[in-house]
C-alpha cells in the first residue's frame, strides 16, 4: 500500500455503485455469471440499501474504492457479507479493518454474536476469518431461494 495515500473508511454513497461492481466481479466470480439471478450485484446493492444501509461500508485509498463489506443486525445475531478487498492490495490489512469496523459498529448496537458464511471451497478465506478468531459452528447452513429468484433457479 502507498504511503502517500490514506486509507478510510466509510459508509457506501449511491456514487460508489459502479466502482463496487467492478471491485465485486473481481472478487467473486460467480457476480460475473449471468445465470446466477441471485448473485446480481446491483440487486445486492439496492437491497442493502433498502435495509440497514447505514451497516454498507467502503474502504477508500485516495479517491479509489479498494474494499467494501456489509454488517446486518436482526436484533439478536449479527452478519458480515460481502467483504472484499482489490486483489492487488490485499495482506495489506484493509479486510482487517473492515471486519473490526462492522464488528465495533454492530457491538455498539448490542450484537452479542457475529455470522458469515464462507464457500466450503475457500480454505484461503477461512483461514482469514480464523486468523480474527473466527470459529466454525457446529450448524449447518440452509437456505431456500424465494420470489422471482427461486423461480429462475428452479
Amino acid at each position: 500500500m502507498t504511503t502517500a495515500a490514506t486509507l478510510s473508511i466509510r459508509r457506501f454513497d449511491a456514487g460508489d455503485t459502479d466502482a463496487v461492481v467492478a471491485l465485486w466481479q473481481e472478487a467473486f466470480p460467480e457476480y460475473r455469471d449471468a445465470t446466477k439471478p441471485q448473485r446480481n450485484p446491483h440487486l445486492s446493492i439496492a437491497n442493502k440499501l433498502a435495509t440497514q444501509p447505514e451497516l454498507f461500508f467502503v474502504a477508500v485509498l485516495g479517491e479509489r474504492i479498494v474494499g467494501t463489506v456489509m454488517g446486518g443486525y436482526d436484533g439478536h445475531r449479527g452478519w458480515l457479507y460481502s467483504l472484499a478487498v482489490d486483489a492487488s492490495l490485499r495482506r495489506h490489512g484493509i479486510g482487517t479493518r473492515l471486519v473490526a469496523h462492522v464488528e465495533k459498529t454492530l457491538t455498539e448496537r448490542g450484537c452479542p454474536k457475529l455470522n458469515l458464511q464462507v464457500l466450503s471451497a475457500k480454505a484461503d478465506v477461512r483461514a482469514f476469518y480464523e486468523a480474527l478468531g473466527y470459529r466454525t459452528d457446529e450448524v449447518i447452513s440452509l437456505g431456500k431461494r424465494l420470489g422471482e429468484v427461486a423461480a429462475s433457479a428452479a
